[in-house]
C-alpha cells in the first residue's frame, strides 16, 4: 500500500466528511441550502400509489439482498453487473427514472478516481448504474435502513467524522482500491447542496489519484420532475433526515435523474489544479441538451413504470 501520510494536507482542503462535527472550525465547509431549497413537486401521488411504492421498494430490497449476498462469490465483472442492475432496480422501486449522458469520446474504457456533485443519498445508486465505485462516505451511512445495505455491497469506504486522524487512512483505503483496479468514488464538495447551487471541490482526497496516477471521472448528478431542469425534492440538506427525503420521493411522480459523463482526466501531479479542473467540468453548462453527434450516446431507461 502506498503511504500517504508524507503528503501535507492543509485545512482548506478538507471536507466535512473529515473534518470534526462537533468543533466547527472557520474553515469548516458548509452548504447553505436548506428547508427553503425544496420546491413542491409538480405532480404528486395518492395514498394509495405511495403504498404501493413502499411496498415495490420493499420487495426489491428483499431480493437484492440475498442475491447480493451470494453475487459476492462471482468474479469481479459479474459482481459489477449485478451492482448496476441492482441499483437500477432500486431506483425505478423508488419511481425513479434513469438517463444517462456519456460525453466521453471513448465510453466504457474504465473509471479510477470518480468524483461528482452531491445533492442526496441516492448520488451513490444513481452513479452506480453506470460506474459501480468503492465511495468514501460517512460511516452513519452503513447503518440506514436499505441505502446503507447497499453501500456495504458497493464496498463504501466509511469515515468517522469526529476524527480528522482518519484522513491518512482513508486515502490509504482508496490508494489500495484504485491499485486494485476499483473505481473509488468521492464528493468533493463534502456536504449535500440543494442541487440548484453547489460547493467547491476541496482538493484533499484527490490526491490519491496523483499518488496512483489513476484517471478521474467526473460525473454530475441531476435530478429533475415533471420535466423541470432541476428538481430539490431528492436533495439531502438541513434538518432533514433519511424519512423526510424518502417520503418526498414517493410522493412525486415524473422524477427523474440524470447521470452525466466527461472525459476521463489525466491527475497530473497537483491535486488542487485536478481538482478545479473536474469542477469546472461537473457544473459546467449540464441544463444544455446534448448536440446532435452525441445523440447516440444518450441513454433513456424507463425504469419509473
Amino acid at each position: 500500500m502506498t503511504d500517504v501520510t508524507h503528503h501535507r494536507i492543509t485545512p482548506d482542503e478538507v471536507t466535512p466528511i473529515e473534518a470534526a462535527a462537533p468543533a466547527r472550525h472557520a474553515w469548516f465547509p458548509s452548504s447553505p441550502c436548506g428547508a427553503g431549497c425544496i420546491t413542491a413537486a409538480p405532480t404528486t401521488r395518492g395514498r394509495g400509489a405511495i403504498a404501493l411504492r413502499t411496498v415495490a421498494v420493499a420487495a426489491t430490497v428483499g431480493w437484492l439482498v440475498p442475491v447480493g449476498a451470494m453475487v459476492q462469490l462471482l468474479p469481479r465483472p459479474l459482481r459489477r453487473r449485478f451492482i448496476r442492475v441492482a441499483a437500477r432496480s432500486l431506483l425505478g422501486a423508488l419511481g425513479i427514472g434513469v438517463e444517462i449522458d456519456d460525453r466521453r469520446p471513448f465510453a466504457g474504457r474504465g473509471a479510477g478516481l470518480v468524483v461528482a456533485n452531491h445533492t442526496s443519498f441516492l448520488d451513490i445508486v444513481a452513479i452506480a448504474t453506470v460506474v459501480p465505485a468503492r465511495f468514501v462516505a460517512k460511516s452513519e451511512l452503513q447503518g440506514w435502513p436499505v441505502i446503507g445495505g447497499l453501500a456495504r455491497r458497493l464496498g463504501v469506504i466509511g469515515i468517522h467524522r469526529e476524527s480528522l486522524r482518519q484522513l491518512p487512512t482513508v486515502l490509504d483505503q482508496m490508494v489500495a482500491g484504485l491499485h486494485a483496479d476499483d473505481a473509488v468514488g468521492v464528493f468533493p464538495e463534502g456536504t449535500t447542496w440543494c442541487g440548484r447551487s453547489g460547493g467547491r471541490f476541496r482538493p484533499a482526497l484527490f490526491q490519491s489519484a496523483v499518488d496512483t496516477g489513476a484517471s478521474v471521472l467526473p460525473m454530475h448528478v441531476g435530478f429533475r420532475a415533471g420535466g423541470r431542469d432541476i428538481s430539490t425534492i431528492p436533495a439531502f440538506i438541513g434538518d432533514d433526515d433519511l424519512l423526510d427525503t424518502v417520503r418526498r420521493i414517493l410522493a412525486t411522480r415524473d422524477l427523474t435523474v440524470c447521470v452525466r459523463l466527461h472525459e476521463l482526466q489525466f491527475p497530473g501531479t497537483d491535486r488542487r489544479e485536478l481538482a478545479g479542473r473536474c469542477e469546472r467540468l461537473v457544473f459546467g453548462p449540464v441544463s444544455l441538451p446534448p448536440a446532435a453527434a452525441d445523440l447516440d450516446r444518450v441513454h433513456a431507461l424507463t425504469l419509473a413504470g
